[in-house]
């Protein structure tokens, strides 16, 4: 098996990898868009993550990886859960990390009709898509802004209802589909339209690092890794462990965390403040805060904990303002500072 570069080994990038686990720690969130430039650690990271989490367990033999408490029945006839005995087997399974290409066609992604047993046996039987595969772990799009537009709504849409429903060739099939969705891509090559870009929950931004002390320490910790894998994750298991355990424990504590009314006002300030359309801000806001929150082993959501989310949740909701030369983020770093600086 192949060796994963080390989440923690990651130099810099600290607001995507901060919003990749928060985006873990509560997948309602709604995933994570990361723009940037190319060979900047986006796909290492979500790689790196995926590796560190702890293995889920499902139900064995379901194409789907169902879990066995929350799934049961709630899968296809395919899954063992739906078997009259009542008993299934288990197993554990390492969180699962899926690719998108660009290339994927609907019924790649969705599933269709396994033509292989259609034209044989005469049997209509479905063969599960890629979101199948992606269930409880993360669906990768790398250039997703180059990706049709009907199948980024499909995503989407899954990916806020948690369950994939495909209804065609005579096939009415239903299977939970609950992924993390990361998407990223270069600007440069094309924006992703705005109502799609505000379905996502986070959005960071991702640059080259120009310090030469970090790229000196970039290329010397891939050199490492790719000089002798096996040691070099072992060298950061140590580090990679605790933040597996900090990440399970605030996946548990997360519900508990309470949020103040004063939180939730300042929230909707804000959001208000820097012309924010909808309440999809306010409310991804909130979520963020108590994730990070219960990262950060907070009892209660504070102010530092909304100014930390605050951009990733907010700087890719904002309408464009043809007499503001600036971008989205410093206003709304302005307007942090304008609220809670004073």
């Amino acid at each position: 098996m192949r060796a994963t570069f080390p989440f923690s080994a990651i130099v810099g990038q600290d607001d995507m990898k901060r919003a990749l686990l928060i985006a873990a720690i509560d997948p309602g969130i709604g995933g994570v868009m990361v723009f940037g430039d190319r060979g900047t650690g986006k796909s290492t990271a979500v790689r790196a993550l995926a590796a560190l989490l702890p293995p889920i367990r499902a139900v064995k033999g379901c194409a789907y990886h169902c879990d066995p408490d929350i799934d049961k029945g709630a899968c296809t006839v395919d899954c063992p859960s739906r078997s009259g005995a009542g008993a299934f087997e288990t197993e554990d399974l390492p969180t699962p990390v899926v690719d998108l290409p660009l290339g994927a066609t609907e019924d790649r992604v969705v599933g269709a009709l396994d033509l292989e047993q259609a034209l044989t046996r005469g049997e209509k039987r479905f063969e599960p898509g890629l979101l199948a595969r992606a269930h409880r772990g993360f669906l990768y799009i790398d250039e997703v802004n180059l990706l049709e537009d009907h199948l980024v709504d499909l995503l989407l849409d899954v990916a806020a209802s948690g369950e994939n429903v495909v209804e065609r060739e005579g096939l009415s099939v239903r299977h939970p589909a609950r992924f993390v969705l990361i998407g990223s891509g270069n600007p440069e090559e094309g924006e992703l339209r705005p109502q799609l870009l505000d379905r996502f929950g986070l959005s960071v931004d991702v640059r080259t690092p120009t310090a030469i002390a970090d790229r000196v320490a970039v290329v010397r910790q891939r050199d490492a890794f790719d000089r002798d894998p096996k040691a070099f994750v072992a060298a950061w298991a140590k580090k990679d462990a605790a933040i597996r355990d900090r990440l399970v424990e605030a996946r548990a504590a997360r519900r508990e965390v309470s949020v103040p009314d004063s939180i939730i006002e300042h929230a909707a300030a804000l959001c208000v403040k820097i012309g924010s359309d909808g309440l999809r801000g306010e409310l991804t806001l909130i979520r963020a805060a108590r994730a990070y929150a219960a990262l950060e082993e907070a009892d209660t959501v504070t102010l530092a904990h909304l100014r930390a989310v605050a951009l990733p949740s907010l700087q890719h909701r904002l309408r464009r303002n043809p007499l503001d030369d600036v971008g989205s983020a410093p206003r709304i770093e302005r307007a942090l500072a304008e609220m809670f600086d004073a």
